[in-house]
């Protein structure tokens, strides 16, 4: 459990295959909920950008207005400004910072965004009321998570459902909660948020190479990732057992027939 002495950790971490799947995110894939909110010339606070993909997508469709990209690592803030490089966006301003603690005066952006973040902070709640803290009167704080209980696949591969254990262990280990979709709209409740229009929305992996992308990244995160080194020496899996999950990984992608969806909590909150 995290604590103010042990905060929680970022069970993903920064492997090439946690940043493959991060790369492919954009606004319309995973912040359409949000982009009918959006207006040139908008002031936008983009928490936990990662790599900066739907970052870039939000600049340009604030443009003239500004970006502010934050993330707890610097290694993944350089990659970011590369994406924003090559798209030729010079809206954009970088920062490492905490969304638990954001160093921003009150009411300084009329968009606070954050995609799949409070899964992994030990206080989501607080999260939130600083989030609502630097959005202006009236602005718009959205946020976005997944819910790993509520994922769902076919066929049904016994190797799946230890994945799902052992992530899931894992992660609450680490501080976080996996299953945040669903609780998306009681932490904003608990924020102090009154005016919130909740939602959900999926991503299917069905098509060969939707599925062959998705099972290889998890394959190669199960075994290759922080995510693996905490299940190892956190007691959650031995590398025998992560490496029969990164197996079942490859062999449902193998499959004609295989189906997984990954649902999502979506929140719109009115400051």
């Amino acid at each position: 459990m995290a604590t103010p002495e042990r905060p929680a950790v970022y069970t993903h971490g920064h492997h090439e295959s946690v940043l493959r799947s991060h790369r492919w995110r954009t606004a319309a894939n995973s912040a359409a909920y949000l982009i009918g909110e959006l207006r040139p010339g908008m002031s936008v606070l983009d928490v936990g950008c990662g790599p900066g993909t739907i970052t870039a997508d939000l600049a340009a469709l604030v443009a003239p207005g500004r970006v502010t990209a934050v993330d707890t690592s610097r290694e993944v803030l350089a990659r970011a400004a590369e994406v924003a490089s090559e798209r030729g966006l010079d809206g954009i301003e970088f920062a490492t910072g905490d969304v638990e603690a954001l160093d921003f005066p009150d009411d300084s952006f009329d968009v606070v965004h954050a995609h799949q973040v409070l899964q992994h902070v030990a206080d989501p709640v607080r999260a939130l009321s600083e989030m609502r803290r630097v959005c202006r009167p009236g602005g718009i704080v959205a946020a976005r998570d997944s819910d790993y209980a509520a994922m769902t696949w076919y066929p049904e591969v016994p190797g799946l459902d230890s994945w799902l254990d052992v992530y899931g262990r894992v992660a609450r280990a680490n501080g976080g909660e996996p299953d945040a979709g669903r609780r998306l709209l009681s932490w904003a409740r608990r924020a102090g948020f009154t005016d919130i229009a909740p939602t959900a929305a999926a991503w299917c992996f069905a098509t060969p190479e939707s599925r062959a992308w998705w099972s290889g990244l998890w394959a190669d995160r199960t075994v290759d990732s922080d995510y693996a080194r905490s299940a190892v020496t956190g007691g959650h899996a031995d590398a025998g057992e992560l490496a029969a999950i990164a197996a079942a990984w490859r062999a449902w992608g193998a499959r004609d027939d295989a189906w997984f969806m990954v649902p999502h909590g979506e929140i719109l909150c009115r400051a």
